[in-house]
């Protein structure tokens, strides 16, 4: 059996880049969590990009989701600030391939929403540039639409509306905040589309860079 981890060791400095990179990233838009998941020598890292902000909001869950190799196998599955990791990839040399594991760890809610790992149906492909144009779009109306100190309640009401809406120019149901996340988390690839994959509640949206995961609410399945 693969050992418990206290450390993530990479094959080579690269992917501990990129993996600082996906904190990085992630911060930018919900200094939060990140799960990070392994049963083998593969590292799944989680980070949610948009969460209903009460039981029962009719708003999807968005998930971003990075995968690097890890060299030797391990079995984890914890979940930690997004700051205590960075705070651990900044202390490390230029060339490091390992890092430690924070051992404080923190409760969120959608750490407990597991996306399928097999069954997906493919639906669409969509290319960078309509997922890009929808997230920045999308930004631009957030920014309209909030007044200087606005309150909690509509921060959340305008989010929902802008990003639960469907992306336009696509066959499919995927939100805008799944072409946020893929824009602000680096998934977006010029050189190939993204494609649109559905099972059940979920669509994912992939692409060589990683993956959005939306669990859409029980009114839009």
């Amino acid at each position: 059996m693969s050992p418990r981890a206290d450390e993530l060791e990479f094959p080579d400095s690269q992917v501990t880049k990129d993996l600082n990179t996906f904190i990085t990233r992630s911060r930018t838009v919900d200094d939060g969590a990140v799960r990070l998941e392994a049963n083998g020598t593969v590292l799944a890292a989680y980070v949610c990009v948009i969460k209903p902000s009460f039981l029962g909001q009719d708003s999807p869950t968005i998930m971003g989701l990075r995968t690097m190799p890890l060299g030797r196998p391990i079995v984890l599955d914890t979940t930690v600030s997004l700051a205590s990791m960075a705070d651990r990839m900044a202390r490390l040399a230029y060339d490091a391939v390992a890092v430690s594991v924070p051992d404080v760890t923190v409760q969120e809610a959608w750490t407990g929403i597991t996306a399928p790992r097999s069954g997906w149906r493919p639906l669409d492909e969509v290319r960078a540039e309509t997922l890009e144009a929808a997230a920045l779009e999308g930004i631009r109306e957030v920014s309209l639409a909030l007044p200087n100190n606005a309150g909690a309640p509509l921060i959340s009401s305008v989010r929902n509306t802008v990003w639960g809406a469907p992306i336009k120019g696509t066959s499919t149901a995927l939100p805008a905040g799944a072409a946020f996340a893929a824009y602000t988390l680096g998934f977006l690839d010029r050189e190939e589309p993204a494609v649109v994959l559905e099972n059940g509640r979920w669509l994912r949206l992939s692409s060589r860079r990683g993956h959005v995961l939306v669990r859409r609410p029980a009114s839009l399945a």
